[in-house]
């Protein structure tokens, strides 16, 4: 009768140690309970500057339409693509000089520019070279939407999020959220920079995480999400869940006794 009792104490620690908190699979928790309160988000106070593998998207307006026509590198109104797709094609990929090739103007250096500057720049060489102030020339310099990739407890992919600014609350949700497996507490996000790859990491249940430098993503990151040790054991998220694995495999075991005591 002891030893039963040792055993179903044993049963029942295990199920609350081997399931996952629910501290753990919680976004943006605060420390304390509050009411209506205001959450300060920390805001991009650097823009940002392209990188090798960006994908800009370029369009020139001006009076004269005809001349305008060799420098946007599709009709539109002709054009039979949509969306991703168009981008695909129309757009300007910055290759890994941090060139990209404009139609007449040939190559220009946009790398560590902003898409002001570049904005800026293509206006300038055009008022030079092919239009005069009178023409009310106008152009256009958009990245070609926010690609980034996930992998881990998280639906692996590539995303595209067409927005100026993307948070990672928003980046997850797109990729359709994290696992119940997933680490939210030590979230990896793998950036480019001039000089290589860094890698950081943000605690994705913490409302803190609103004021991190990373919590707003960056073209061509990489998300990773890792597992949680309870993945590893195989064991339930709930005690429940826990509980009826042991039951599982403890009939199992009654079964093969018998089976070969017979």
């Amino acid at each position: 009768m002891k030893y039963k009792l040792l055993g179903f104490i044993g049963i029942v620690v295990l199920c609350f140690t081997s399931c996952i908190p629910t501290k753990k699979i919680t976004y943006l928790q605060q420390n304390e309970t509050a009411v209506d309160s205001i959450i300060e988000i920390q805001r991009l106070k650097k823009p940002y500057r392209i990188q090798i593998n960006d994908l800009l998207s370029i369009r020139v307006k001006a009076l004269d339409q005809e001349l305008v026509g060799m420098f946007n590198p599709i009709n539109e109104e002709n054009s039979n693509a949509t969306g991703e797709e168009r981008l695909y094609y129309d757009g300007f990929l910055v290759d890994p000089h941090g060139n990209i090739r404009i139609p007449t103007l040939g190559e220009i250096n946009v790398m560590g520019y902003t898409v002001e500057e570049v904005r800026d720049l293509i206006e300038k060489e055009l008022l030079e070279e092919y239009f005069k102030d009178e023409a009310n020339i106008f152009v256009t310099v958009k990245l070609a939407g926010i690609r980034y990739t996930t992998l881990g407890e998280i639906s692996a992919g590539s995303q595209v999020v067409y927005k100026e600014q993307v948070t990672i609350m928003e980046a997850v949700a797109n990729a359709g959220g994290i696992t119940e497996y997933g680490d939210m507490t030590n979230v990896k996000i793998i950036r480019q920079y001039p000089g290589g790859e860094k890698i950081h990491s943000i605690d994705l249940t913490s409302i803190s995480a609103t004021k991190s430098p990373y919590y707003y993503i960056q073209p061509n990151d990489l998300i990773l999400v890792d597992p949680l040790p309870q993945k590893a054991l195989g064991l339930g998220t709930t005690g429940l869940s826990t509980l009826r694995d042991l039951v599982g495999i403890a009939t199992l075991l009654t079964s093969v006794i018998l089976i070969f005591t017979r």
